[in-house]
């Protein structure tokens, strides 16, 4: 089983593909450890979003996962894709505090953190909250602003709290940066800091629609739907099935087999020629985590290697670097990381 990934035609590693439903979402003791109506909510996500962005399951899923693990994710596609309303759209049916950003390139540390603001009434400094205070942050097209203000997440994205004039101010939980960017390449763009990279849990790459999702978008706008509106979209999940959710992930079981393949494609980067960079043990942890993740939304209370191998790219890509080299001779992490996975022997 592998989770959908970008892309139009994918190759098995580069996508994370479910069933309709999600597996176990019905089921008793046996579909996995526990908090079967706390997956069962989670899996409606994917239908309420629906309503109102035409596919990308794949984004909705691993932003469930980035949930369940306390992590963040990157979303990175060309312009037009919907990235931002797929946000929107899942935090009102997370029902969740919802605030965004837009990454500018005149955007200061303090428009995201806050800042201490003189009162001339009570002669006094006062804390005024940014947008960072929030259950889901919507940093959006992170790559227009410089890298000294898109450092100011790093702390909030590691730490949970964010430190003005030396004092730190933590964060409410559930709290989950999905940050958007396009392509490198697009003009006006910054590459992110390698340390705010290894910050995200997964970066998903968000597709062109296919010719009938396409079909599907415009039959929508020519009858009226107004992505400004999410009145239709409910709220299907809460804090207390995230909250279960969580717990259930935590037990969910690792086989020593299953540990040294995570393991062993983790070492195969750090070997490969084509790579400057390979993945450091907070990824190798990443990886891990997520399948642990992906398992129970599947029904299953222990994590295969198909797991380590469906989450691999969305989990990895982002945490390597090519060599000058590689890049020119046509080379891309997506296509480094598949040869390791062809590689890397899977126990049995």
């Amino acid at each position: 089983m592998t989770m959908p990934g970008a892309g139009p035609d994918p190759s098995p590693q580069q996508t994370i593909a479910y069933p309709n439903r999600i597996p176990g979402a019905d089921r008793g003791p046996a579909g996995g450890p526990g908090g079967d109506a706390a997956r069962a909510s989670l899996g409606a996500l994917r239908a309420e979003v629906a309503k109102a962005v035409v596919g990308q399951d794949a984004v909705v899923t691993g932003l469930v996962i980035a949930l369940l693990c306390r992590g963040h994710v990157l979303l990175e596609g060309v312009p037009g894709v919907a990235k931002t309303l797929l946000v929107r759209t899942m935090a009102t049916a997370l029902s969740m505090d919802f605030k965004r950003v837009q990454f500018t390139p005149d955007l200061m540390p303090g428009d995201v953190t806050g800042s201490l603001v003189y009162d001339a009434k009570t002669s006094e400094f006062e804390f005024h909250e940014g947008p960072v205070f929030t259950n889901l942050l919507l940093a959006d097209e992170i790559n227009r602003t410089p890298p000294k203000t898109q450092a100011a997440l790093l702390e909030a994205m590691e730490e949970r709290q964010v430190s003005v004039e030396g004092t730190p101010r933590r964060l409410p939980d559930p709290f989950i940066v999905a940050a958007t960017q396009n392509p490198v390449e697009y003009e006006g763009t910054y590459q992110l800091p390698e340390a705010q990279l290894d910050r995200f849990l997964l970066k998903l790459t968000v597709p062109l629609p296919s010719r009938e999702q396409e079909i599907a978008v415009l039959e929508r706008h020519a009858h009226g739907f107004d992505p400004r509106d999410l009145s239709q979209i409910k709220a299907v999940t809460s804090a207390e099935d995230l909250a279960v959710g969580r717990a259930a992930v935590a037990q969910v079981h690792v086989g020593p087999e299953v540990l040294g393949y995570a393991v062993d494609i983790a070492r195969a980067t750090r070997q490969s020629p084509s790579l400057r960079m390979g993945v450091s043990p907070r990824g190798a942890t990443a990886l891990l985590g997520a399948s642990r993740a992906w398992a129970w939304l599947s029904g299953r209370g222990y994590v295969t290697p198909d797991d380590i191998k469906a989450l691999a790219l969305p989990a990895l890509r982002h945490r390597i670097q090519l060599r000058p080299e590689a890049e020119l001779e046509g080379a891309t992490p997506d296509g480094v990381l598949d040869g390791i996975l062809a590689a890397v022997p899977v126990p049995r």
